[in-house]
């Protein structure tokens, strides 16, 4: 089983919940239509990874988020995570209305930072995400449609979560493909103080 880093110990998450469209401008710039309820996809522990893919059957696209693990009935610790996309085809899938596992829940297509405790999840909240020193992504709890609380209660509805599990919140506009040799650099910030910070090299 895969791992993640939790305050320099080790989580072994059994699954991750990924929200998806919660940011409008990042629906704006895929062309999605605003969704009517909450969009929930899962990925396989299996799907996470140390090393960030540019290449896999297809050219991988990115997609910064809020990271949450879940213990004791919250969420109590954040990070950076990156949702990483087969866009050409998750876009057909769509087109002929099929799941999108296959563009989304494939080996690798979850890379985190470490995890840090958190006592709550303040509404300043944001996360940054540069590529080759060039700001990308940035966004967080106030620019999502639904907040980590309404995310925690809508998956609990008809889903029972496990200590470790992760959920990713959605990302901000600004995704792209990956180029191999980039340079990623991930932060997650309260109120400009950074909590955690990771950086991968594209391979």
């Amino acid at each position: 089983m895969k791992t993640v880093q939790l305050d320099n110990k080790t989580i072994t998450p059994n699954k991750i919940i990924c929200i998806g469209r919660n940011y409008v401008d990042h629906i704006a710039e895929l062309g999605n239509e605003i969704p009517d309820e909450m969009v929930i996809f899962l990925k396989p522990n299996s799907a996470i990874s140390e090393q960030l893919t540019a290449f896999y059957q297809e050219k991988i696209h990115y997609e910064g988020e809020l990271s949450f693990i879940y213990q004791q009935g919250r969420f109590s610790a954040v990070g950076f995570g990156l949702d990483l996309t087969k866009r050409g085809l998750q876009s057909k899938l769509k087109g002929k209305g099929l799941p999108w596992e296959r563009a989304k829940a494939f080996n690798g297509s979850a890379v985190f930072s470490d995890f840090v405790s958190i006592d709550c999840i303040p509404s300043d909240l944001t996360l940054e995400l540069k590529i080759d020193n060039e700001l990308m992504q940035a966004g967080g709890i106030e620019l999502m449609m639904y907040k980590p609380d309404d995310i925690l209660k809508e998956i609990q509805s008809f889903m029972d979560l496990q200590d470790g599990d992760i959920v990713m919140t959605g990302t901000p506009k600004g995704v792209g493909v990956i180029k191999s040799g980039a340079n990623f650099e991930a932060r997650v910030l309260l109120d400009e103080i950074e909590l955690v910070s990771k950086s991968w090299m594209a391979v």
